[in-house]
């Protein structure tokens, strides 16, 4: 007679290799709270939530990279525009009990002057308004902002930036930058980071700050 013995094993001690995506079904709001507490916050993946169905993302350096280029164009843009803002990098974002996920980088605009001095999440906090993906085909992601309510998504993937605007309960895509309204942002942000490939960050930023100057 054959015996199958389950093996658990906890998530802090798992190895993921960079680029790797793990799925996981039939996850308990529960368990999903216990995962982020034993993973902590000093950690390289990413996690997203939504209905039971956990996904963690272990980043690439071609997804680290362009993440932290396109957060500094768009303070960048913000600074030139006059545009206040507040940023919250990393932050998990939850509807309780239904959706959590973990942008690669976040603002608040609307409602940047309350969430200054915010050391921690408060239950009535709102959602940021843009949130900033690298690399993300997901539909676990997307569903979880959804739930989350977050108003608009920039997800780069294969030098290309689809932006996202939340209507209602759902995303439609859009060409057009609520945010920087006149910039044709999903022609301008490929081209910056396909520049920064070539000169690196700091000087493709640095050019781009010239630009806006002129």
């Amino acid at each position: 007679m054959t015996t199958t013995t389950s093996i658990v094993k906890p998530i802090s001690q798992m190895h993921f290799a960079p680029g790797s995506v793990v799925t996981i079904h039939d996850v308990t709001w529960q368990e999903f709270e216990t995962i982020l507490q034993e993973l902590g916050h000093k950690r390289a993946s990413r996690l997203a939530y939504y209905q039971g169905t956990l996904e963690i993302m272990v980043p690439l350096p071609e997804h680290e990279i362009p993440r932290d280029f396109i957060s500094d164009v768009v303070k960048t843009l913000m600074r030139a525009k006059g545009i206040r803002y507040q940023p919250f990098g990393s932050t998990t974002f939850k509807n309780q009990g239904a959706a959590g996920v973990e942008p690669d980088a976040c603002f608040y605009i609307k409602n940047y002057q309350i969430m200054i001095g915010r050391r921690r999440l408060q239950p009535n906090d709102p959602p940021p308004d843009l949130a900033i993906e690298s690399d993300v085909n997901s539909k676990t992601t997307i569903e979880a902002y959804e739930s989350v309510g977050v108003p608009k998504v920039w997800i780069y993937d294969n030098r290309k930036l689809t932006i996202y605007l939340l209507q209602g309960k759902k995303y439609i895509k859009s060409e057009n930058s609520q945010i920087f309204p006149g910039i044709p942002i999903t022609e301008l942000i490929p081209q910056l980071v396909e520049r920064s490939w070539q000169v690196g960050n700091l000087q493709a930023l640095e050019e781009f700050e010239a630009t806006l100057k002129n």
